[in-house]
């Protein structure tokens, strides 16, 4: 910075313009002056000059001086170039100047990759030696990358109504500083069994600015089917698992007093085809022409209960009652599944028999020994389907006194469940 030089007076001999105080220069300024004695006189006494410094500059001491009689200015003042302090660094970003720190240079900031400005983009050094503007802050507004792995779709495993479904957490990375605070599943964990139908499974990542981002993909599963199958007439079908989805198995069950004829299992493939064909319920065939009772028996095992009436000859009063109850309770007996064995009367003109299937003379020997039942007085006898004595009566018993044993102790619980829902239709 330059101070204001006095150039010595002009020698005596000099033309007429007499210089009193040295002639004023202002490195980087200008002295405006004005004499009284006209504008010719510029450093002559009593001449008075205002000081100024170019643009970039500022005036440092008195901005007007006089000459004095002493030949001395009464001031001096230099002009001293305008600066502004350095800026501070900017954390997670930089910036660039015009002109360094001096009067009217420009800085301009940058933020570094996935980080934004916040302030003043811009700040240029002032007349006053200040910045424009206030300092500006690199934020971390980007949210993180985040890529959910593909939608899938599977087939539920045999016999099961859902799928075990693997996949691999989804690809994260921050713009910024490449932190991430937390990515959080909306959904099953990984390796879960889902059920049939559509499954959304989301994951939402936070980097350390709190800013997040999501994505979400899609589960299928998909339970192969067969068609329904349909119960075959006098029977019933009893499956496992759904009933028709891939690896279930259905059975044909016949009701009391009709055989199955065909296929008794079938299963559902991964084809969506059943394999086999639908089996009948066809009648029980009674065969009396066996050689053991025991061999008659086992006809009727699983199918058929068993009411034994024994008289001795077929006038007696108690058999001719016990028959006519009967008789008018048939609906109620087939619905019970229960078929009557008649053994009636003396050697040699006995006769045993299963509605007109008649029995030969050894088996019902067989049959009365097997029973423990006499000739001699009225007796009868309940077996159930596995051919087991269940109850004995010597006086006739009334068909509903029957059902409410047979309902009561002898209904399987299949049984029991398809009279609930069949009701009576003997009514």
């Amino acid at each position: 910075e330059t101070e204001a030089r006095q150039v010595p007076p002009s020698p005596p001999c000099s033309p007429a313009v007499p210089q009193w105080c040295a002639t004023l220069n202002i490195h980087r300024g200008e002295a405006t002056c004005y004499s009284p004695r006209g504008s010719s006189y510029r450093s002559s006494l009593g001449t008075r000059c205002e000081l100024s410094c170019t643009r970039g500059y500022r005036l440092v001491g008195p901005s007007a001086v006089q000459c004095l009689p002493n030949r001395h200015w009464s001031g001096m003042a230099y002009c001293r170039q305008i600066r502004c302090h350095v800026l501070p660094a900017v954390l997670r970003g930089s910036y660039v100047c015009s002109a360094g720190v001096q009067m009217d240079s420009r800085c301009d900031y940058t933020c570094l990759p996935g980080y934004q400005l916040e302030g003043d983009r811009s700040r240029i050094c002032m007349e006053d030696g200040h910045w424009s503007g206030s300092e500006p802050i690199c934020v971390d507004m980007e949210p993180p990358k985040i890529r959910c792995p593909d939608s899938r779709e599977r087939i539920a495993e045999p016999g099961k109504l859902t799928a075990t479904v693997y996949w691999d957490p989804p690809r994260v990375r921050d713009s910024a500083d490449g932190v991430i605070k937390r990515v959080m599943l909306r959904g099953p964990e990984p390796g879960s069994e889902f059920p049939e139908g559509e499954h959304v499974i989301r994951y939402t990542a936070h980097d350390q600015a709190y800013n997040r981002a999501s994505c979400k993909f899609r589960i299928r599963v998909q339970v192969r089917r067969c068609p329904v199958l349909k119960p075959p007439q006098n029977g019933y079908i009893s499956c496992t698992s759904d009933g028709n989805n891939y690896g279930a198995t259905c059975e044909y069950l016949c009701d009391g007093g009709y055989e199955r004829q065909g296929t008794s299992l079938r299963v559902c493939q991964s084809t969506q085809q059943w394999t086999g064909s639908q089996p009948l319920c066809a009648p029980m065939q009674i065969n009396t022409d066996m050689s053991s009772a025991a061999s008659l028996l086992d006809q009727f095992h699983e199918k058929r209960r068993l009411f034994v009436i024994s008289a001795p000859d077929p006038s007696n009063r108690y058999y001719k009652m016990q028959t006519s109850m009967l008789q008018q309770a048939a609906c109620g007996l087939d619905l019970r599944h229960v078929t009557t064995v008649e053994l009636v009367g003396q050697p040699p003109h006995e006769v045993g028999r299963i509605r007109e299937h008649r029995l030969s003379l050894g088996i019902i020997e067989e049959l009365r020994r097997f029973l423990h039942l006499t000739r001699s007085h009225f007796n009868a006898v309940l077996l159930d389907k596995a051919g087991t004595d269940r109850e004995r009566y010597i006086a006739p018993v009334s068909p509903d006194e029957l059902f409410v044993l047979i309902d009561t102790y002898l209904l399987s619980e299949r049984e029991a469940a398809r009279r609930a829902q069949s009701g009576d239709p003997c009514e």
